[in-house]
């Protein structure tokens, strides 16, 4: 199941791969329910203007609204989830761009709903409260959305930019084409002169192995196909931040910094922190470089070198069923209930498991009502293992969050995202370190401990700070040209690797390749993430019951309060630097016993 070979879609089998007839059975069945969309619309339309008439009135298109909300997420669960299994069929390609015309439109018809909503007086919507208690659903959704009272519109301005959306979705979707269905690399070539499929999706694998002349082919092959196209890359990364300022703008945001964070709830001043931090912690990043370098004996560490495992006689593959029971070995502390969801998830197809010919690459979760969707291209390394027990962890906080939630309150903001998947690595680590004691397998794990915080913390803040970048050159009216793009790239791992590692141009190219670029100030939230999930996971681990309850609550909290406070419930605070600096920490502590054992 893990060969070289990349199968087609119909070669996988169907208890390999995601069920998504549990969302429609067929595509017949999305294209009925999809066809309801113009009459629902046209419903909700007709409360325009009416909104502050009275309590039932607003209770009423509060909650179709809601309705209406949920069957435009079926629409697009399955219709994104059947795309991505293979970017070349055309149909379904058709079938997205379909749902996302529907969605703009939607949101074009009922964007008198923000406007309206911020001009009932505060006296009148207590009074509305008082004489429709149904109406407390839906408190937490008016209370956040009147917060953005000063960035919002008139009615006329907002059914413009609502009208807007589809358009500003095309530098992602076009980049998404370009990287997944249109790029092709040269096959990389190993020792023995065998080739190897080279993709997006078989890279990171590639450049897990120990044969150094395959990693470099494949690095040089992949980098060097982005370098054609990098002023095409850098058009669509211009095109991204170009409408990103435009919409800030238009509703009075600085600019699309402020805009983003804003969007979420979370102050600026954690992502400017989250930087501060790892700047400060930036000696154990450069002397992480130096152990790498000198453990694998090299004169010259280079790009290539930094996925490799330390001892290449650990190459063993991982079968996926031994990794899913490794994993639920691994969360066996926050107790039954958790553990069977997850198992649940497991023996009813929520995942779709290998590689195939036009799949997406990479690895997501995606959080249906139904029940949540895992795309993996699962290839048997500990890396694999480890990024499948990261998706399911947002499988759980999603299936939790629907659970308990009302579907208005059910979505949880992306600054949170990233925690449960992480608390699920750090657990499986825990779990894999203790029961071994070979100190092979235990430099093993502890070396891909040491990357996933060079990965999550160092590399994904230095992605922030390149973001940040970005932004702010678009700010001051610049054009982002790929000589622009490579420079700053360039210049930002040399800062965050040190003077230990060969920073060349190809790796000034790495820009092109990160899909997250066009998230909108998406990446800080994994170092964010990273951090509080490590501190939740020690709490889990040492203080029992009582921090399994709180986290899942955390976990179960949807978006019924603000970020910062339902982590704060769980017992991290992100505001301070604190779970930053107690993470870069044990990165220190996890070198020291690296640098240990292999002395011994």
């Amino acid at each position: 199941m893990e060969e070289n070979k990349i199968r087609q879609r119909c070669e996988i089998p169907e208890e390999d791969k995601w069920a998504v007839e549990d969302i429609y059975p067929s595509d017949e069945a999305w294209e009925a329910e999809a066809a309801t969309i113009e009459q629902e619309k046209q419903f909700l339309m007709s409360f325009a203007g009416h909104l502050a008439d009275s309590a039932d009135k607003l209770y009423e298109y509060l909650t179709n609204m809601e309705r209406v909300d949920q069957v435009v997420s079926k629409l697009a669960g399955y219709s994104m989830r059947r795309a991505d299994e293979d970017t070349r069929v055309a149909a379904y390609q058709a079938m997205v761009g379909k749902l996302m015309g529907m969605a703009v439109a939607l949101g074009a018809a009922t964007s008198f709903e923000n406007p309206e909503i911020m001009a009932i007086p505060d006296e009148t919507l207590d009074r509305f409260y008082a004489e429709k208690p149904e109406l407390e659903r839906y408190r937490r959704y008016l209370t956040n959305l009147r917060r953005m009272k000063a960035h919002s519109l008139s009615a006329q301005e907002e059914r413009l930019l609502a009208a807007a959306g589809e358009m500003a979705q095309a530098p992602d979707n076009i980049y998404g084409m370009f990287a997944d269905a249109d790029m092709k690399f040269e096959d990389a070539v190993d020792a023995q002169g065998k080739s190897h499929p080279l993709s997006q999706g078989t890279f990171v694998a590639l450049e897990s192995g120990s044969d150094r002349v395959l990693r470099k082919s494949a690095y040089e092959n992949l980098y060097n196909g982005f370098g054609n196209f990098k002023n095409t890359a850098a058009g669509l990364l211009n095109a991204q931040n170009k409408q990103l300022k435009f919409f800030a703008e238009a509703r009075k945001y600085p600019n699309a910094f402020e805009a983003a964070l804003d969007r979420t709830n979370v102050p600026t001043s954690v992502y400017l922190n989250l930087i501060e931090a790892v700047h400060q912690n930036m000696d154990k990043m450069h002397r992480y470089v130096r152990l790498r370098k000198k453990v694998l004996g090299l004169d010259a560490l280079h790009f290539y070198d930094v996925y490799t495992p330390l001892l290449p006689a650990d190459e063993q593959k991982i079968p996926f069923n031994v990794a899913r029971e490794n994993i639920l070995e691994s969360i066996k502390p926050m107790g039954k209930d958790y553990c069977d969801v997850m198992k649940s998830g497991f023996e009813n197809r929520w995942i779709d498991k290998y590689q195939n010919e036009g799949k997406r690459s990479g690895a997501y979760s995606s959080g249906v009502k139904v029940h949540p969707f895992v795309l993996m291209n699962y290839n048997g390394t500990l890396n694999s293992e480890f990024t499948l027990a990261h998706e399911m962890g947002h499988a759980m906080h999603s299936y939790l969050s629907n659970k308990t939630q009302n579907p208005i309150d059910a979505s949880y903001v992306i600054f949170v995202a990233e925690v449960a998947s992480t608390c699920n690595e750090a657990l499986l680590m825990e779990y894999l370190l203790n029961k071994t004691t070979d100190k092979k397998e235990r430099i093993y794990l502890i070396n891909h401990f040491l990357d996933q915080f060079k990965g999550t913390i160092y590399r994904q803040t230095m992605f922030a700070e390149f973001e940040l970048f970005m932004g702010r050159q678009v700010a001051e009216g610049k054009t982002l040209t790929a000589e622009m793009l490579c420079a700053e790239y360039k210049r930002l791992n040399e800062l965050y690797y040190g003077p230990d590692m060969v920073v060349d141009d190809q790796i000034a190219l790495e820009w092109a390749r990160i899909p997250h670029f066009y998230y909108n100030y998406y990446v800080f939230q994994y170092a964010t993430g990273y951090s509080a999930a490590i501190a939740l996971s020690r709490r889990i681990l040492n203080e029992g019951e009582q921090a399994v309850r709180d986290y899942i609550g955390f976990l179960s909290g949807g978006c019924s309060k603000s970020p910062i406070d339902l982590l704060r419930g769980a017992g991290v605070d992100m505001e301070s630097p604190e779970p930053v600096n107690q993470a870069l920490a044990l990165f220190g502590e996890l070198l020291d016993e690296m640098e240990k054992l292999m002395e011994a």
